[in-house]
């Protein structure tokens, strides 16, 4: 289970680019800049099934992961919405699209991707 600190003052995106076949990039009100490539976002979702599955992976390295779709192409991000003034919601091709992205958390996979 992917654990977060509670910031006081958590940074705040100033600008969102989605690039459907690659990621999203944010620039944060800090000056910083974090891009999120499509394969980390699907499978670090922080849907309820994905944390679940996370978590038995962790437990048993020998789980067997879902299959796709035969006749699915490249995983695509579908689209992007806000989700009131805290989080991104992202949908897949692969037809995920249960999980919530707040701020917090994508600055939490910033701090992962750098350990």
């Amino acid at each position: 289970m992917t654990d977060f600190k509670q910031d006081p003052t958590p940074k705040r995106p100033k600008h969102i680019d989605v690039k459907k076949d690659r990621g999203v990039s944010i620039a944060w009100d800090d000056g910083t800049t974090s891009y999120y490539s499509t394969g980390l976002l699907r499978k670090m979702s922080p849907s309820a099934d994905m944390r679940t599955l996370r978590e038995e992976i962790e437990r048993n390295p020998l789980t067997v992961l879902p299959a796709n779709s035969p006749n699915q192409g490249p995983l695509v991000i579908t689209d992007v919405k806000a989700v009131g003034n805290y989080a991104l919601s992202i949908s897949f091709s692969d037809g995920h699209n249960t999980g919530i992205y707040s701020w917090q958390y994508l600055q939490s996979l910033d701090d992962q991707q750098s350990s």
